[in-house]
């Protein structure tokens, strides 16, 4: 038996043996520390494999950050590090912002390891917290899987109550999809982005970043590299991001606020048509940041560290992937972002103008319905050449206004010039021209000036032009990326496809349509196609609604023509692949309009997940809306806002669920044919209040889930 102070004598030693042990098989008998002042991003771990994941982190000594950091990762099976299966060292470089991407090899299919990192400096060694990643089942492995999605985590004036609520749940996960919009560029763009002094982004070099808009409404875009990490660099520092980073593997594809709002390839949309927004070095520094900050694998890397800068960046990227979950999943995650052309009506289209001529139009119309034969073919659709040497009076008076009108919105004599000679010629909507005239004349008698004659619709030829589509004024994005005429586009987009052997709407790029195809017949059980935008039509459907008294307003509306919707053609194409190819358990996961869907497209179930923390697409209406002058009584408030769930539904025969303003994210498990969706979400109003210092059951009781089963084609909910 030992006595008082010999038992005092061995727990001491116990304690000092366990010290000594907390690498598991290590004899080093330095006492670790927490190391959050050199990884002040914490750890993360992404594409998860049956025999590999990537491991990250960012290791900085802020007493010497010029310098390289030398780090230590070890990887077990076990919690405690007892059963190593690798201990190794890396450097974190200056020249990745220290950020290390390490691909660990030769693992076990569906296991869980553990990893952290440790940095050493003055005879102390620091850690990171204990981070928890799972490879992926074997192929053929017949086991059920279950994962979360979700996007747009906008981290300006925001908290992440959505993560929060994930980590409450404690679900045992495979993996995260993060669907995009993981940063957002812009440091307070105040279109939907919240002001005050906490939750914001400052730049390290604001003097590179790119200024957009005047005055009250000026705010900064990231442009340099070090700008972009700045985005990652803030937004991981958030605690509760950190954990859920510690906690699952996530699987990454960018939108566009990884680079620019609304982009595609490498041009940006903050001017609306007023100049070019071709930004190729802005776009590759973009690019640059993600792939030093996330844990993707997209060069097929062998194992150990991984250097960013070796990443291929456009045009050479390639960031869309396959994952394979035993014999349940395939998983394609796709990239819409970085091949696809510009939306179809351009920003700066003169409404005028006529996209669809007399002979392309006179393809479509015998195999169109009588009745829409017959509206084709009266005066609304009639134009003019308006070169034609009889018109010249009136071109030179719409060049003028258009002139005028271009310079009060920014451009100088010289440019708005420039646009109109680009603009103002051939054919023209004598719609458009006469209203334009009518205008012009007004001015003219008040001030005592003959008027200038109205064009004739007399055997005038007819046409599409981007006012029958919606495009009103000459600069914005109203008929061009958002609310557009659906019949007329869907029109507009078939016949111009056609014309251009398919360019027009080249989405995917055909390299990775072909890859995308294959995927969808892969012997999986589920074949899950992982796209940012929504694959779900959201369409506002106003032509029965006798109390909005605008003629132009009583029609059916395509919302946004940046997602899947813009290019119907395309979409229609792919889903038809899928009912050609009987391609059974086929289904779209995607993010990027701050809403929830669940939909059946052409047959093809469709979720969408609502965003993080970005503002909610009936926050978003509100506004758009209320800036185009009316009211919160309005008609037109009413069915676009206030009524925006029940809009969206009525307007769409597939629709199967909307939520236009909760936050949250989706859980998703598949179990042999039947596929179950958990929708978990939280009000708008809470999203900007910091849950973290608040009692689980508080988080709790803001949260409402709705379920959902996915079998055969068909969505159900429970």
């Amino acid at each position: 038996m030992f006595d008082r102070l010999k038992r005092r004598s061995f727990l001491q030693a116990v304690v000092a043996v366990a010290a000594s042990t907390s690498f598991g098989c290590s004899d080093d008998d330095t006492q670790t520390h927490d190391g959050a002042k050199y990884f002040p991003q914490s750890i993360c771990s992404g594409d998860p494999r049956p025999d590999s994941v990537v491991l990250w982190v960012r290791a900085v000594n802020p007493d010497n950050a010029g310098a390289d950091a030398p780090v230590r990762l070890e990887v077990s099976t076990s919690e405690s590090f007892s059963s190593l299966v690798l201990d190794r060292s890396f450097t974190a470089l200056v020249a990745n912002d220290h950020a290390l991407k390490v691909k660990v090899t030769n693992l076990s299919p569906r296991t869980t390891y553990y990893y952290r990192f440790t940095f050493e400096t003055g005879g102390q060694k620091y850690t990171t917290a204990t981070g928890r990643t799972r490879t992926a089942p074997a192929a053929g492995d017949d086991v059920a899987v279950k994962f979360a999605f979700a996007s747009c985590q906008d981290y300006i004036g925001r908290y992440y109550n959505a993560w929060q609520r994930l980590l409450q749940l404690d679900e045992d996960l495979d993996f995260v999809v993060f669907l995009g919009d993981y940063v957002y560029e812009t440091t307070g763009d105040p279109s939907f982005q919240s002001g005050g002094d906490t939750r914001t982004v400052k730049f390290s070099e604001p003097e590179k970043a790119l200024k957009v808009g005047t005055g009250l409404r000026a705010f900064f875009a990231a442009n340099s590299l070090s700008n972009y990490r700045d985005l990652y660099k803030t937004l991981r520092t958030d605690k509760i991001i950190q954990k859920v980073h510690e906690r699952y593997p996530f699987i990454v594809i960018w939108d566009d606020h990884e680079f620019s709002d609304d982009s595609w390839g490498p041009n940006a949309t903050y001017l609306d048509g007023r100049a070019s927004e071709l930004q190729l070095e802005r776009k590759q520094n973009s690019e640059r940041a993600f792939f030093e900050y996330i844990p993707l694998d997209n060069t097929n890397s062998a194992e150990g560290a991984m250097d960013p800068a070796a990443a291929p960046v456009y045009p050479n990227t390639r960031v869309y992937r396959d994952f394979e979950f035993g014999k349940a999943l395939k998983l394609a995650v796709a990239d819409y972002r970085t091949f696809r052309p510009d939306h179809l009506i351009p920003e700066d289209a003169y409404p005028g103008r006529v996209a669809v001529p007399a002979q392309l139009l006179a393809v479509a119309l015998p195999n169109l319905p009588a009745p829409v034969q017959a509206l084709l073919q009266s005066e609304t659709f009639a134009y003019v050449d308006i070169d034609a040497a009889e018109h010249a009076v009136q071109k030179a008076v719409l060049q003028g206004a258009y002139v005028q009108q271009a310079m009060g919105a920014g451009l100088t004599q010289a440019e708005a010039t420039e646009k109109a000679g680009s603009w103002v010629k051939g054919g023209q909507s004598l719609f458009y021209v006469n209203q334009v005239l009518t205008a012009v004349n007004t001015a003219r008698v008040a001030a005592q000036q003959p008027a200038i004659p109205l064009l004739s619709a007399t055997g005038a030829p007819r046409g599409l032009a981007y006012v029958h589509m919606g495009k009103a004024g000459l600069f914005g994005i109203q008929g061009s990326r958002y609310i557009v005429v659906k019949p007329i586009y869907d029109l507009f987009s078939r016949l111009t496809y056609g014309a251009s052997q398919g360019a027009t709407e080249d989405v995917l790029g055909q390299a990775q349509q072909a890859w995308l195809q294959t995927q969808l017949q892969s012997t999986n059980t589920w074949k899950i196609v992982v796209s940012s935008v929504s694959m779900t039509s959201m369409v506002f459907d106003l032509s029965d609604k006798p109390d909005i008294g605008e003629a132009t307003l009583r029609q059916a509306f395509y919302f946004s023509v940046d997602q899947w919707d813009g290019f119907p053609t395309k979409k229609e194409e792919l889903l038809a692949f899928v009912r050609a190819n009987q391609v059974k358990n086929a289904m779209f996961i995607s993010g990027d309009i701050h809403a929830s869907f669940a939909s059946e497209e052409s047959g093809v179930p469709t979720l969408t997940a609502p965003a993080i923390t970005s503002g909610s697409i009936k926050e978003l209406a509100g506004l758009a809306v209320f800036g185009a002058g009316y009211a919160p009584n309005s008609p037109i408030y009413k069915y676009v806002v206030t009524q925006l769930n029940d809009s969206l539904m009525a307007s769409n025969p597939g629709m199967r669920y909307v939520n236009g303003d909760e936050h949250g994210f989706v859980v998703m498990e598949l179990k042999g044919t039947q596929a179950l969706a958990s929708y978990h979400l939280i009000p708008s109003s809470e999203v900007a209040k910091d849950y973290s210092f608040k009692t689980d059951s508080e988080l709790a009781a803001k949260f409402t889930r709705v379920d959902f089963r996915i079998e055969n084609g068909t969505i159900t909910k429970l």
